[in-house]
């Protein structure tokens, strides 16, 4: 049994933490909200005040926050992560931040010896709820291999990938497909209805064939319900979308199409919808055709 910290309780954040106390860990938890520390609380985790209690109390601390100034202010900020520092201490970040942040946060870290990975994660709640996450992973290799135990109890395919940063870098390469994915499917769903055509039979046609992809897969029956609740924010997704477009431009990389799905999901923002699911991205196209994607087809 291994003492964990994990702080940020957010829709991915809680039943990740979930799972590890589930797995036999002890767990020590800290949130912004206190509504899901308490009721985590009452399934038999510790609370703590402020991010330096809990890494005072665990051997691996966990963090799960909304973006690179969150994390940066959890770690390295007053009451933070580094206050609490001591000799044996892995700082295991699950967020999607900056490669540039987490090789910032591994190196102050380093200076105090606590070990850092960044390990960002994919597979949306589901993946949370289920402990089938991807996660990969960026930072020092001897922790890695300390804590990948922990991270199988949340993850199924867990990868090393290199130096601090790296596990960032190959998040935003999933970012860029997920999005792409994602816009892909909203156009080709919107043609089909545009013109006629039984989306989900077009759905059922092509989804085994060259075009088939996760969000094919599990995305239109959803949303021929307008069932719109999140698996992944559209707002953070778009978050993740500007990580990409900032990267590029450091590296003097084109993202062409990335900058693209970025637009869409920023005009979905200004439309008041970026707290509905990254698939709700049809709603801009929907807009933009004068349309609604719609079906009866049952595809279970």
């Amino acid at each position: 049994m291994t003492k964990i910290g994990y702080i940020g309780l957010g829709l991915m954040g809680a039943p990740m933490a979930r799972n590890l106390m589930k797995a036999g860990h002890e767990l020590v938890v800290h949130n912004r909200s206190q509504e899901i520390v308490k009721m985590l609380e009452g399934e038999g985790a510790i609370a703590a005040h402020s991010p330096k209690e809990v890494a005072e109390q665990v051997e691996v601390v966990f963090t799960n926050l909304p973006d690179s100034p969150d994390v940066e202010k959890v770690a390295l900020g007053e009451d933070g992560i580094i206050e609490g520092a001591h000799e044996g201490l892995i700082f295991v970040d699950n967020s999607t931040i900056k490669p540039e942040t987490a090789r910032t946060i591994a190196e102050k870290f380093s200076e105090v010896g606590v070990l850092s990975l960044d390990a960002p994660v994919s597979g949306g709640d589901i993946g949370a709820k289920a402990g089938t996450l991807t996660i990969m992973v960026g930072g020092d290799e001897s922790a890695y291999e300390k804590v990948l135990p922990l991270l199988e109890v949340i993850g199924k395919t867990i990868t090393y990938i290199g130096e601090s940063g790296a596990g960032q870098i190959a998040k935003a390469a999933n970012q860029v497909i997920v999005a792409g994915t994602m816009v892909a499917m909203a156009e080709a769903l919107v043609l089909a209805q545009k013109c006629a055509v039984d989306p989900a039979k077009v759905v059922q046609a092509i989804s085994r064939g060259a075009a088939q992809c996760w969000a094919l897969d599990n995305k239109p029956a959803r949303l021929f319900k307008r069932n719109l609740d999140p698996g992944f924010k559209a707002h953070m997704q778009a978050k993740d979308l500007k990580i990409v477009v900032d990267t590029a431009r450091s590296y003097q990389i084109a993202v062409p199409q990335t900058s693209l799905a970025h637009q869409l999901y920023e005009a979905m923002i200004a439309m008041g919808n970026g707290e509905l699911d990254n698939s709700a991205v049809v709603t801009v196209l929907e807009a933009l055709a004068n349309t609604t994607v719609q079906s009866d087809t049952d595809l279970s």
